[in-house]
């Protein structure tokens, strides 16, 4: 698999967002939604529709699903419980939870339990009836991710839902940057099911958009139940048999002055200072 330079990356992020769904040098289909309203439209349509299909020809429905973003729940309920679609062959992978610092399960009913908010969000609006049986739910947790990857390995899956983070990781899939114990870009790219530590920037991202933390002056509103006071970790799942333990990120070096498109980061030591802040 071909790697993308410093040069390359630095082009492609001067092109005009109006110029991409159409750029000549794609290499993948890419369409860009109105808003996140109009994406959340057009991923239950595309889901319901799906496992509509299969259905009417007696074939089960194999999804990896996210915990976010939640703007297509309730129009993926709507759609489910309008046409009376059934869910009972749809057999799905959740993506990825958070676990305590021990590697343990969240409470059902914490902010960052996937688990609890899925249960809630993504099930509980769908009609009893219509739902996906308990057994074809799969929850990732510390004990059961090798169970997961065989599971996803033994047959082919029909759609994946995933995210872009801030720092450029696909699906919570993060690259650890550690200043001991780096990984290369074939570790990442050959990963497979496994608990991960999210890096620094994603837990202040998560703690800001969640609990208001990261003010002007790095006060939290609830400081009782910020992530900036205790390290979690998270489990994820994905297509190739993935399972992470996670809160995302990387802090972003600020510059006085714009950055080198030439400049190779690999050349560089993780966390060292950078020339300016």
């Amino acid at each position: 698999m071909n790697t993308i330079t410093a040069r390359q990356l630095y082009d492609w992020c001067i092109i005009p967002a109006s110029e991409l769904e159409n750029h000549p040098d794609r290499k993948v289909p890419f369409r860009i939604s109105a808003d996140s309203a109009a994406m959340g439209a057009l991923m239950a349509r595309e889901l319901a529709d799906l496992i509509a299909g299969n259905n009417a020809k007696n074939l089960p429905t194999r999804a990896i699903i996210p915990c976010g973003p939640a703007c297509w729940y309730k129009p993926f309920a709507e759609v489910v419980n309008h046409e009376q679609i059934s869910l009972r062959d749809l057999t799905v992978f959740h993506m990825d939870e958070c676990l305590d610092w021990q590697g343990r399960e969240l409470p059902r009913n914490h902010p960052y339990s996937f688990r609890g908010f899925m249960e809630r969000e993504f099930y509980g609006p769908i009609e009893p009836a219509l739902l996906t049986p308990e057994e074809n739910r799969w929850w990732p947790n510390a004990t059961n991710f090798q169970e997961i990857a065989d599971e996803i390995a033994r047959a082919p899956i029909d759609i994946t839902y995933g995210g872009w983070g801030q720092d450029g990781h696909i699906a919570y899939n993060q690259a650890r940057r550690h200043p001991f114990s780096s990984l290369s870009l074939d570790d990442l790219r050959n990963c497979s099911v496994r608990v991960q530590d999210n890096n620094l920037d994603t837990i202040i991202a998560l703690a800001q958009r969640t609990f208001g933390c990261g003010g002007g002056r790095g006060k939290c509103t609830t400081p009782s139940q910020c992530p900036c006071r205790r390290r979690k970790n998270s489990t994820s799942s994905r297509r190739s048999t993935g399972l992470k333990r996670h809160l995302v990120g990387t802090l972003h070096q600020s510059r006085l002055t714009p950055p080198d498109p030439d400049h190779n980061p690999s050349a560089r030591a993780p966390f060292s200072r950078p020339d300016a802040w």
